[in-house]
């Protein structure tokens, strides 16, 4: 490789660092919230017994529950199955949703793995969390209270959660591939992979930097704006109509320089 090709490839891993430092600061836990937050919204939409959302891991292949909600969904989380197992092994083998209103009679029924959640549904609807990039993962609603079957509106609307799910699922995964470019990249060019610690230490070097602008504080600000996070509604209101305030100031003097 030229001493060319080599700068390149460091400019390059080092603006992914300085992106992914940045996203991680402002929303360490993000991808958990989200996912959370709709399996919560669904339970409430759809008057549920129980929503859930399993993501596709690697070592072995497999999906594990990492979300879910409702009186009867708490079980669910942390329990994984074989990604060709049950209603939601097929949803994620085969990318099709999938609406049930006997799910007892149904072959691709697996009781054993919901025995283990301690909760057998009567109905479900699944789909696959999607993307350009593949499916990721497979989000599930049992047993609406009102009706005995999910109808084609229902599993449209759960086809949009699904998206949201899925977007919120590529970006987290995307800064966790900064980590693996980082650490593959430093192996190659020493004699030992870097751990977790180190890895994490680089980024925040790497992001460091953007702030030797001293006129241009961009790092100081993302600490400044994560920490927003903790206040109370009346904080952050006021503190809306701060910022509104001074954006608006600073397009006045843009517009007058123009």
């Amino acid at each position: 490789m030229t001493d060319r090709h080599l700068n390149s490839a460091v400019a390059a891993i080092r603006a992914a660092a300085d992106r992914a430092a940045i996203a991680g600061r402002l929303h360490p836990d993000g991808e958990q919230r989200l996912l959370q937050s709709i399996v919560d919204a669904t339970v409430r939409l759809f008057d549920a017994e129980a929503s859930s959302i399993a993501l596709f891991e690697r070592d072995p292949d497999r999906l594990e529950f990492r979300v879910a909600a409702g009186p009867q969904g708490a079980g669910a989380v942390g329990k994984s199955i074989k990604t060709s197992q049950g209603i939601a092994g097929f949803v994620f083998s085969t990318g099709q949703a999938l609406a049930l209103s006997d799910v007892a009679s149904d072959p691709r029924f697996n009781r054993k793995a919901a025995a283990r959640t301690g909760y057998i549904p009567r109905s479900i609807a699944a789909v696959p969390l999607s993307d350009e990039q593949g499916t990721h993962g497979v989000l599930q609603v049992l047993d609406k209270r009102s009706e005995a079957t999910f109808s084609l509106r229902d599993m449209e609307l759960l086809g949009v959660f699904a998206a949201q799910a899925a977007t919120a699922i590529a970006v987290t995964r995307a800064q966790r591939e900064v980590s693996d470019l980082l650490r593959a990249a430093f192996k190659a060019s020493g004699d030992r992979e870097l751990t977790d610690a180190e890895v994490e230490a680089l980024i925040s070097v790497a992001a460091a930097d953007l702030d030797l602008d001293d006129a241009a504080p961009f790092w100081r600000l993302a600490d400044q704006v994560a920490q927003l996070r903790g206040l109370g509604e009346r904080e952050l209101n006021l503190v809306t109509a701060i910022l509104g305030a001074v954006g608006a100031q600073a397009a006045a003097r843009r517009g007058r320089r123009s």
